[in-house]
């Protein structure tokens, strides 16, 4: 199984070379792949000390990011490499402060897990949620380094769980210990015979209540909302924006709606306000409008597109309701704590089994799943005309999120 796995690697890394000439993602996972050894060389010396977090992508470089100022404050002397699998993780947070070394991840082949290890020599390794690599996880078992898995979550469908499944399951040998986020994680390791393993639960419950510490002022929409009902609208996609724009079209006009769209490619930007008849600006507007002499107010605008990155947490802290993205699609909803965080009430779509806090929150009925039109329209005008009822939902998401925090110290707790 060993050579097969390694075969296939090999042949895919020469595919992915290919599919570089037509995607651009698929080009900067290549190509920011051939600078790592050199940038790791340069910044880590053979006297460091290091530890070692690896993301998959974004939201679990956000889910660890906990862990990860928590450690960097518990060992102060040692450097913080990160990386990334993901083009659209590495991209984002490339730039972080946190990390004294930010790569994408050499693929998992044997030479590079080999070069790596010898070049990084981490004194602990994390992996966020998942992301098992057979090469890498056989490496440092031969080197004896202390390797946790922070914030799992394991599902019966995983090769682990397959009678095919022996090869993967011997990687997992590696780790000290897995802090999984539920019991039923717990449950699956134990059936083939994991007993190291603590349920911690979720750090990102702790990422999002230390957002509501920071400054989350944006004046900008403060003005644009000017005390008026708002409807923020985060992560969409084009089956979520194909509801919502019905129902923004037949609004009040005191309604206001901010719509922070998943992908801000800007022809779909543009594709996006050519839908809407509502007097409509873009992010990338706003100043350029500001700077007229004539130029319109803000609080003029009814309908609000955020052709930006980075912001949209703290525009959901100007939220009356909040309507969450990717619930149409596959894996499913986009992250539902950030706006929980700020006692909203939110809205999304009907596909959301993958998520346990959007479970928890259904079940809490402090998050509504709508399927159409029809339920869109009913879920928002109820929010929207009863203040007792959206007060209600908003209190049961930011209580679901403060009991729930607390992950991060007990993994500090247990790792030596």
């Amino acid at each position: 199984m060993s050579f097969i796995y390694n075969f296939i690697l090999l042949f895919a890394s020469q595919l992915l070379k290919i599919f570089a000439f037509f995607s651009p993602k698929m080009k900067l996972f290549v190509e920011g792949r051939k600078s790592v050894f050199e940038t790791l060389k340069n910044n880590i010396q053979e006297f460091d000390k290091t530890i070692w977090f690896h993301a998959a992508s974004l939201g679990e470089y956000e889910q660890g990011l906990p862990v990860i100022e928590k450690v960097k404050q518990k060992y102060p002397n040692h450097k913080i490499i990160i990386t990334f699998f993901s083009p659209s993780g590495y991209e984002v947070r490339k730039n972080n402060t946190v990390a004294d070394v930010t790569v994408y991840l050499p693929l998992d082949t044997i030479s590079n897990a080999k070069q790596f290890l010898k070049v990084v020599h981490p004194e602990m390794v994390f992996f966020i949620k998942y992301e098992f690599w057979p090469n890498y996880l056989t490496e440092l078992k031969k080197r004896s380094i202390s390797t946790y898995l922070i914030s799992g979550i394991f599902r019966e469908k995983q090769h682990f769980f397959k009678w095919y499944g022996g090869f993967y399951r011997k990687a997992l040998h590696t780790f000290d210990y897995f802090f999984v986020q539920n019991e039923s994680s717990k449950t699956l390791l134990k059936s083939i015979g994991f007993t190291n393993v603590k349920v911690s639960g979720d750090t990102r419950f702790d990422r999002v209540v230390t957002i509501l510490e920071k400054d989350n002022t944006l004046d900008f929409i403060a003005a644009f909302k000017n005390d008026q009902p708002t409807i923020v609208i985060g992560s969409s996609w084009p089956k979520d924006e194909e509801l919502l724009i019905h129902y923004i079209e037949s609004a009040s006009q005191n309604v206001k709606f901010i719509i922070a769209p998943h992908n801000i490619n800007h022809n779909q930007i543009l594709n996006l306000k050519s839908k809407i008849s509502k007097k409509t600006l873009l992010f990338s507007e706003k100043e350029e409008m500001l700077k007229q002499v004539q130029q319109d107010k803000l609080e003029d605008f009814q309908v609000f597109i955020i052709d930006t990155i980075g912001i949209l947490t703290k525009i959901y802290s100007y939220a009356d309701i909040a309507y969450v993205g990717g619930g149409f699609g596959n894996p499913g909803v986009h992250n539902l704590l950030e706006p929980a965080t700020f006692g909203i009430p939110i809205v999304m779509g009907p596909n959301y089994s993958h998520f346990a806090e959007a479970i928890a929150l259904v079940g809490l009925k402090g998050c509504v799943s709508i399927k159409n039109h029809s339920e869109l329209n009913d879920a928002f005008n109820l929010l929207l005309q009863n203040e007792e009822e959206r007060l209600e939902k908003g209190h049961i998401c930011s209580t679901f999120v403060q009991m729930n925090k607390g992950a991060t110290e007990h993994i500090l707790n247990n790792i030596s």
